[in-house]
């Protein structure tokens, strides 16, 4: 199967400018393809991860990919889906992001076999403002560009600066750039990104009289029409100091029993073949392809090592305690001080935002000490609760974290 059609199959297809002729430079030998990461954090969250897995997938149909970062583009800001101009980063900034993505692209695709890391920064930066007009910026329409759907939706709502406007020809530029540089000839992404990349397909046809072609993934939402990867307690990042592989974990094995075989499609390595029989699954037998996806996803960004241990976790706690630990559940160190309340330490471990958000949960009866349910918002915890050295939070039905008594 050829990587067109294996994308088509696992859901990573929604326009691209010229199927017919990407297919034939497909079959004539090995492609280079792009997609650009703005650096507007120092790491990458679920919202990124049909990308980041269609490079990976492109690397293993045995064509070569380019994760660009963009350090020179995120100076000014992609006004694609946003109401209001995005908040300017620094130069220091962006530069320490970068580093945060580098890391984890490094886990994901083969540089040593291939794949390559860019950063536009080596060549935006530099440029020369009306060497820059003079050349580029005869290629573009005002026209054509005023019927961009982001900036028809901004001119109609809060109004469109004049440094985002530039945007659509900055990253043509790029296309051009890694065109010149390395024979990139194709640039995917979101969907939303299809007028950004048909202008940079336009520019390497017009300035270089080449073949090249824009590819795009769909926008993925959940069955309930969320955004991926969104939960109470925000993004779910793919930086373990920031999500930590068991919540990884939980993530994937909470989602919706409707997104589990779209999810297992798109974030697995798992093959189309095995994805299917188990998307022939109902009912109770569900819970086999949710464990699954999680162990899968979490193996792909964390490794194997981690996803058995977030699997060992989760089973400790929802398994009936087979084959599970509890120590591998989110777990921190505690001085069990007099007069500690239940409430301040939820807060403390991230198991509620706030300690008003706490006393609320407790009120509520959605709080438990080692499956006790917490009566007052005014609970204190005590020595008495201290079981085999530890004491275990839970907030709902699936939220944990364990607290070792020192």
């Amino acid at each position: 199967m050829n990587i067109w059609e294996a994308y088509k199959q696992r859901g990573f297809f929604a326009q691209c400018t010229d199927e017919a002729g990407l297919a034939e430079a497909a079959a004539a030998g090995p492609l280079t393809a792009y997609i650009g990461f703005d650096p507007t954090a120092d790491s990458f969250h679920v919202g990124h991860l049909i990308p980041l897995m269609s490079l990976v997938h492109f690397q293993r149909a045995g064509h070569r990919p380019i994760a660009l970062m963009g350090a020179g583009t995120a100076m000014i800001g992609d006004p694609t889906g946003k109401n209001e101009m995005r908040q300017m980063l620094s130069v220091e900034q962006l530069d320490r992001n970068v580093e945060g993505l580098e890391r984890q692209l490094r886990g994901l695709l083969d540089f040593d076999a291939g794949a390559l890391l860019a950063n536009n920064a080596d060549w935006l930066r530099k440029l020369n403002y009306i060497e820059f007009l003079r050349d580029i910026g005869p290629h573009f329409s005002v026209n054509r560009m005023l019927t961009f759907e982001t900036f028809r939706m901004r001119l109609e709502g809060n109004g469109l600066s004049f440094i985002e406007f530039n945007y659509p020809l900055l990253q043509s530029f790029d296309f051009l750039e890694l065109h010149r540089r390395y024979g990139c000839a194709l640039q995917m992404g979101g969907d939303d990104q299809w007028a950004n990349i048909i202008s940079g397909v336009d520019l390497v046809r017009r300035m270089e009289r080449h073949s090249v072609w824009g590819w795009t993934f769909p926008l993925h939402t959940t069955a309930s029409g969320a955004k991926m990867g969104k939960t109470e307690k925000g993004a779910v990042w793919l930086d373990p100091a920031k999500t930590s592989p068991y919540d990884y974990y939980q993530y994937w094995i909470n989602v919706d029993d409707r997104d589990v075989a779209k999810c297992l499609f798109l974030f697995t390595l798992l093959e189309p073949e095995e994805i299917r029989e188990l998307e022939a699954l109902h009912g109770a037998d569900i819970r086999q392809a949710k464990q699954l996806l999680a162990f899968e996803t979490t193996k792909v960004i964390h490794g194997e090592e981690e996803a058995k241990r977030a699997e060992k976790g989760a089973r400790a706690l929802f398994g009936g305690g087979t084959g599970g630990d509890l120590a591998e559940v989110p777990t921190s160190p505690f001085v069990l001080a007099p007069d500690v309340l239940v409430s301040q330490v939820l807060a403390d471990v991230n198991l509620a935002k706030s300690r008003s958000e706490a006393r609320r949960l407790i009120k509520q009866g959605g709080v438990s000490v080692n499956d006790r349910r917490v009566a007052s918002e005014d609970e204190a915890l005590t020595a008495a609760d201290v079981k085999d050295g530890a004491i275990l939070l839970r907030v709902g039905k699936k939220k944990y974290h364990r607290l070792v008594v020192e």
